[in-house]
């Protein structure tokens, strides 16, 4: 075990998958029969107001007994559990280094040498884990390994275990949620080639995490701080509604044709909350695109082949057409449920899948 970054690349035994974030927690059981996934559960529960302070957990026995209280409510018993930290939260980094090293060679040059080049603080107040990825020839015809490096603060890890050893649970990995993300949609990256990147968009409550992937490797990431609680807070003020925080209304607005459903409110209110909705999009629009030119203005014969949305904010009605009109590049909703062939006991509705991304592949992580 690399100090408190529990073992991100290693396989694990049994257990379930916890999402947190500062509206949720997400959990997801899942089980395999020969070749069949079925998931066994995926419960959801709200966080009280006081446990997140300006997008950081402030009050972590209060989360912990959510969690306890949540698993004995759904009679979950499991003890294990696999969990992530946003990104963030971390420093992900493609590291390429000599193909000849040994595993205690490129352990020392990866996680003492090469690491202090990329960290923001100094190594000792960090947790790191790293992966051999693919071997190359570099343009001296030197043969090289890319490593994949991933660091996140002493105090993100130990925060975590807290969290959980306060819930009478054992933390068996802890990773970056755009790593279990991709695992749920890992059949559907491998139809892109190596020089195709793939843009991932998992918009949450209160920010949107951006990953560029190629090859099924993160290789830029970035936090914007737009996410469906601006998006809700901007219709609700424009349409003259209390703010709950909640998303369902967002999923009734087409908002390239309208509100589907009006009931009793009039057309200039609809109008006027369209109006706001498509100004914060066309803000999370911007970071995209820029976002999006500087990392192919450093890549060479790279180009962009799709875009996948995922998260609470993928729900929103049209919003996979929106993004393909204003950044003139494919988009579409990532379903994890049919991507992974799960078996569900109860019929999950398209607008809710995208959001459950992270947290089936955090249980998905030991199968």
């Amino acid at each position: 075990m690399l100090n408190n970054l529990t073992n991100i690349f290693a396989k694990k035994g049994e257990n379930i998958g916890i999402e947190i974030n500062s509206q949720k927690i997400n959990i997801a059981q899942i089980s395999k029969n020969g070749q069949q996934y079925k998931l066994l559960k995926n419960v959801s529960a709200d966080i009280p107001r006081g446990v997140y302070q300006d997008g950081q957990i402030v009050d972590s026995l209060s989360l912990s007994e959510l969690i306890k209280d949540t698993l004995k409510a759904n009679k979950i018993s499991a003890k294990k559990v696999s969990t992530a930290v946003p990104m963030r939260e971390a420093i992900i980094r493609v590291i390429p280094v000599p193909a000849e090293l040994d595993e205690n060679e490129l352990k020392d040059m990866v996680l003492v040498h090469e690491a202090g080049m990329y960290l923001p603080y100094p190594r000792e107040e960090v947790d790191l884990d790293y992966a051999k990825l693919g071997y190359f020839m570099d343009e001296d015809g030197i043969e090289k390994v890319n490593v994949l490096l991933v660091a996140t603060k002493k105090e993100v890890t130990d925060l975590y275990n807290e969290i959980f050893q306060q819930a009478d649970l054992q933390m068996e990995v802890l990773e970056i949620n755009s790593f279990a993300l991709i695992r749920t949609i890992r059949e559907q990256l491998r139809q892109f080639g190596s020089k195709e990147a793939v843009v991932l968009v998992d918009v949450e409550f209160d920010s949107t995490e951006i990953a560029i992937v190629v090859e099924g490797v993160p290789q830029f990431s970035r936090t914007v701080p737009i996410g469906t609680y601006q998006m809700r807070s901007a219709f609700s003020e424009a349409m003259g509604l209390p703010n709950t925080g909640e998303t369902e209304l967002l999923h009734d607005m087409d908002i390239i044709d309208g509100l589907s459903d009006s009931g009793d409110i009039d057309s200039s209110q609809i109008e006027s909350g369209k109006l706001a909705l498509m100004k914060i999009l066309e803000e999370l629009t911007e970071e995209l695109s820029r976002s999006i030119n500087f990392y192919i203005n450093q890549s060479e014969d790279l180009e962009i082949a799709q875009l996948l949305l995922a998260g609470p904010g993928a729900g929103i009605s049209q919003v996979d057409e929106f993004f393909t009109q204003k950044l003139n590049l494919p988009t579409m909703k990532i379903d994890p449920i049919t991507t992974l062939g799960l078996d569900i006991s109860q019929d999950i509705a398209p607008e809710y899948r995208p959001g459950l991304g992270i947290v089936l592949g955090l249980g998905m992580r030991d199968i």
